[in-house]
């Protein structure tokens, strides 16, 4: 696993429009190469514990997923974790590998047991669970992978290093 370069750190940082914090290695890249998702140390410099693993970090994606979750979709979501059995447990399978991933990085005794985005019960952010889709691959996180699905293809305005 390649960590961070100083270059790719600074994109980031001119990504969020501030600086970035704590990023341990770019975990997911765009068509046009630049950082889509971030992989984040535990607990960042300063000690403040952060249960956000995997980080989004492209501003063009986190608008479309900030439309996508206007429109209703996550307690539709909620909903289908209520009802489906199969799809609750693969939820639960996403949020034990968010923590593997985390745990990896380091051990956080405050974040024992947290991931994010609301798993394994609840849906709090798509950009979370699309991140981690990302990062991942297919089919670690069903709802990530839903999401993420429904998504227009946000790099094809213009190349996201401009």
């Amino acid at each position: 696993m390649v960590e961070i370069s100083p270059e790719e750190l600074e994109l980031v940082g001119q990504q969020l429009g501030r600086s970035a914090r704590g990023c341990f290695r770019v975990a997911a890249r765009c068509e046009c190469a630049a950082p889509l998702v971030v992989q984040t140390e535990p607990r960042l410099p300063g000690g403040t514990p952060f249960p956000t693993t995997y980080y989004l970090t492209c501003p063009r994606l986190a608008g479309a997923i900030g439309t996508l979750e206007s429109t209703g979709l996550m307690r539709e979501m909620e909903a289908d974790l209520a009802q489906d059995h199969e799809l609750a447990a693969q939820y639960q399978a996403a949020h034990e590998r968010y923590l593997r991933d985390r745990e990896a990085l380091g051990v956080v005794p405050e974040l024992k047991g947290i991931s994010a985005g609301g798993m394994p019960r609840r849906v709090k952010c798509l950009h979370v669970l699309i991140a981690q889709s990302l990062a991942c691959g297919p089919g670690v996180n069903p709802l990530g992978d839903r999401a993420l699905a429904m998504l227009s293809p946000w790099w094809k305005q213009n190349s996201c290093l401009n």
